[in-house]
């Protein structure tokens, strides 16, 4: 049985402006100090928190300053009641559906030396939201509504993602997606997933590279911009590039380049959903792309040189991000 969120709550900004819909969970962080062995033991660090690629970005351009609202479907559990609390810390808005059926996602993050991560996630709620479970007014009232691509691999939730971006599409409302994995690109088979990206009208793709090599077969960031140009010609591409930066193209859009920051690595964990979610929140503010790709790289290397997908704000991020406040202030959303 599922219940809207608990106690018939629900939490929203007075106009939710940026909807991000998709994957809520807990992730399980862990960063050993030495190798892992079978049968071994080790010390490392280790962190819970609330996780999924759709709801850090809601964090994240909440963060930066775009009101965002997050749709999907969590147990009825502790873990679920954290992830939530952990959004209505951050000031997201809620359109949550919670399951009696089915658990909380959990997501271990194993963290390696460069800080480069391998993750496991588990098939919870947020894998089976329905298209009956659709908060049809929210994503018709939205400025803009971001996928991401674990709402796509499996069914459900692709009919409830596919139908959130009809409903939008033909309200007006423009939509970005997020690839989301290689991996399971490559286990979907390359055929079929662009099968279903081909039917959703983006407007903004933020591929990272090992995904745009999975969709274009092409093997260099510049061939894979062509690719994703030709056939997504209406679509703005955003290229993430991990050290070497982004490249973005579109059709007001000429290709450039902007560099990454000289921040030493970490923990990788959510250091795309920050910069997608800091590249919206100000592109969508001021509409420029070049600029808001800077913003989205400030945040990105200051997520990546901290452990976990939501640090806590601090007064260096509050730094980084006062030249992007600038650009923007006094212009309304």
């Amino acid at each position: 049985m599922s219940t809207p969120a608990r106690g018939g709550e629900s939490h929203l900004h007075p106009a939710p402006l940026l909807v991000s819909l998709g994957d809520l969970a807990w992730d399980v962080l862990a960063k050993p100090d030495t190798l892992l062995l079978a049968g071994g033991d080790t010390t490392g660090r280790m962190e819970l928190s609330g996780g999924g690629s759709a709801a850090n970005l809601a964090v994240w351009a909440q963060r930066v300053g775009f009101p965002s609202t997050f749709v999907g479907k969590i147990g009825d559990d502790t873990f679920g009641e954290l992830a939530l609390a952990t959004l209505r810390e951050e000031g997201v808005g809620l359109e949550v559906t919670v399951s009696r059926e089915h658990p909380t996602g959990v997501i271990l993050a194993l963290i390696d030396g460069h800080g480069q991560r391998a993750m496991l996630t588990g098939k919870g709620a947020d894998w089976e939201l329905l298209p009956a479970e659709l908060p049809i007014a929210t994503i018709q009232s939205a400025r803009h509504l971001h996928l991401t691509a674990w709402s796509l691999f499996r069914d459900p939730p692709r009919r409830a993602a596919l139908e959130a971006a009809r409903v939008a599409h033909a309200a007006g409302v423009t939509l970005s997606l997020d690839p989301g994995s290689f991996q399971m690109i490559e286990q979907l088979g390359r055929s079929r997933f662009l099968k279903i990206i081909d039917s959703i009208p983006f407007d903004i793709i933020f591929p990272n590279a090992d995904e745009a090599r999975a969709m274009s077969g092409e093997d260099t960031p510049e061939r894979a911009l062509d690719w994703f140009r030709e056939r997504y010609p209406a679509a703005l591409v955003v290229l993430k590039m991990d050290e070497h930066g982004a490249l973005l193209e579109g059709p007001q859009q000429t290709r450039a380049h902007v560099a990454a920051t000289d921040d030493h690595p970490q923990d990788a964990t959510g250091a795309g959903d920050a910069f997608g979610g800091a590249f919206l929140a100000s592109y969508l503010l001021h509409q420029n792309a070049v600029r808001a790709a800077e913003c989205a790289a400030q945040v990105g290397g200051w997520v990546v040189s901290r452990f976990g997908a939501r640090p806590p704000i601090d007064d260096e991020l509050q730094a980084r991000l006062a030249p992007f406040r600038q650009t923007t202030a006094g212009v309304q959303p």
